[in-house]
């Protein structure tokens, strides 16, 4: 969303420093403006937080690579993919992705179709292992300040039906599955969980995301399956 910035971030390596001296764990998050954290500092985005929620557990991670930019759709990060070709495997892939596809009214099924090449590709980076995976609910926009004078509860509406494409093509493609959407519609009555822009999380909102990915985080890392 906001949906003309063009930022894009396919990540950096950089090591973080923990108690635990193992080679560190590598995070691969693919998304749009909610993974880059439009409107939040670097070190707010809800993967990074992840990260150092991962690390106080004991963990070395090293920093998320970021494939995603505000505005993007599933078939948009698909192409970004292919470009930035990101090599080894990772220990974690996480993906949030639709809600562009639904503010620009595109179809459901085609939204289901993409999501599902899309899934596909993040098992393929998690060395094929689907419980590996962790797809985030795309939020409500509707009870943002931005949506003023639109119909609040038609968004509600669309975006529970694009989450249900992706919660369904999650549990068949047998991945972990977080639900922050009840979380995003808190900012209706929270502003500290809107950013500036009055549109796009705060770091405080991406910080309920990181601690709701939390357990399906560690449960992956260590070896736990659904």
């Amino acid at each position: 969303m906001v949906f003309a910035m063009t930022l894009l971030l396919v990540g950096c390596t950089a090591q973080v420093s923990s108690e635990n001296h193992a080679t560190p764990l590598r995070i691969l998050s693919l998304g749009d403006s909610y993974t880059i954290g439009e409107n939040a500092a670097a070190d707010e985005r809800w993967p990074v937080q992840l990260a150092g929620l991962i690390e106080q557990r004991g963990l070395s991670v090293a920093e998320p690579l970021l494939i995603a930019q505000t505005g993007w759709t599933t078939d948009e990060l698909a192409a970004a993919i292919q470009r930035a070709d990101p090599q080894g495997l990772f220990a974690l892939v996480t993906l949030l992705i639709g809600v562009n596809n639904q503010y620009r009214g595109r179809d459901l099924e085609e939204y289901r179709a993409q999501f599902r090449s899309l899934l596909e590709q993040a098992i393929a980076f998690a060395g094929g292992d689907p419980g590996a995976v962790i797809v985030l609910s795309i939020p409500d926009w509707g009870v943002a300040p931005f949506a003023a004078g639109r119909d609040r509860t038609q968004i509600g509406i669309e975006i529970d039906r694009f989450n249900a494409v992706n919660r369904a093509e999650s549990e068949q493609a047998g991945v972990r599955y977080v639900d922050v959407t009840h979380l995003s519609r808190q900012a209706a009555g929270d502003p500290a969980l809107t950013a500036p822009d009055e549109l796009h999380p705060s770091g405080k909102m991406y910080r309920l995301w990181a601690e709701q990915a939390l357990p399906q985080a560690m449960a992956a890392l260590e070896g736990e399956r659904r």
